[in-house]
């Protein structure tokens, strides 16, 4: 019969299960994973930040995606680095660490679709309506729009973390390198039905909300790309719409491996690995991609190397 711990403060982390012989080449994988995406989000972000000619709608909107992307590798990262390294038993955690770790989790997985929701909005005023854009996505919009995004995710996901933590709770062991809310009302012996209904209708919700926003403005962007003439409209269109397109759907169909894996059980351990591949690959690739086709940040970045280059020649 299984022994039970009723409202323990000290939990236990499973973790990913790998062995002593590949510890540390996972380790360092891992290591070098996060700090390269921690450098390539946190200086883009310096960037846009100290470059005056960056300040426009488009990449203070992308600076939303970067600190998004920053806050969901630094809630998993830090401490599954230390728990790779440790022996299962002592992979312990506080129950209110844990709550942190999976609001931040989910609060990530959220603001992720909201911020590209309204990434797709400013393209959609850019390229359908290009004579307004400068009188519609004014400061005063980037910060409303802004402010939907965090505020929508902090407030749902508030409501989704606070229905888990009235439950009581008679286990310790979190299934998962890292604690989210699914883990945490699975420690429960109560009836999470409530849990259940209100997490599934604001995944539909938000899901219905983030696909059909880039439908909606998708299909508009190529009704006026197919009749307009313009080749630089077109142009334009096609490449910061793929851009923002690419990034979508990378982070769409990897939350959607995650959740898929969730309903096979016998899958534990690739569900681990595409968890923490949810949260490393779409931070990485963002900036790459978004860097890559910005014409601005090339320039900005092109002017940097070339001036530490021909410095030292100079001065000869």
């Amino acid at each position: 019969m299984e022994n039970y711990t009723y409202n323990s403060y000290t939990l236990q982390m499973e973790g990913l299960n790998v062995t002593k012989d590949y510890i540390y080449p996972v380790f360092f994988l891992l290591l070098i994973l996060y700090i390269v995406s921690m450098v390539m989000n946190i200086g883009i972000s310096v960037l846009i930040f100290f470059d005056k000619n960056l300040h426009q709608p488009m990449y203070l909107i992308f600076c939303n995606l970067s600190l998004s992307d920053i806050i969901g590798i630094t809630r998993v990262f830090p401490r599954l680095l230390a728990d790779i390294l440790r022996p299962p038993s002592e992979r312990l955690i506080s129950y209110y660490g844990c709550v942190v770790q999976a609001f931040l989790t989910q609060f990530f997985g959220t603001t992720s679709h909201t911020v590209l929701m309204i990434m797709a909005f400013d393209r959609y005023v850019a390229i359908c309506y290009p004579l307004r854009y400068s009188t519609i996505m004014t400061n005063k919009m980037v910060m409303k729009l802004t402010v939907f995004a965090w505020g929508s995710a902090f407030f749902f996901v508030g409501i989704l973390i606070g229905l888990t933590v009235r439950l009581n709770r008679c286990r310790t062991m979190i299934m998962n390198p890292y604690c989210d809310n699914a883990s945490l009302f699975k420690l429960s012996c109560e009836s999470v039905l409530i849990n259940n209904i209100y997490g599934l209708t604001f995944t539909v919700v938000l899901l219905t909300a983030s696909i059909g926003s880039i439908v909606f403005t998708y299909t508009k962007i190529t009704v006026v790309c197919m009749t307009s003439k313009n080749k630089s409209l077109n142009s334009k269109a096609l490449k910061t719409c793929s851009t923002h397109l690419v990034v979508y759907l990378i982070m769409l169909i990897s939350g959607f491996v995650v959740i898929i894996l969730h309903r096979f059980p016998q899958y534990s351990e690739y569900r681990k690995l595409s968890a923490i591949l949810f949260t490393i690959v779409p931070s990485s690739l963002n900036t790459i991609i978004y860097g890559v086709q910005s014409k601005e940040i090339r320039k900005f970045l092109y002017e940097i190397f070339t001036s530490k280059t021909c410095s030292p020649l100079s001065q000869k």
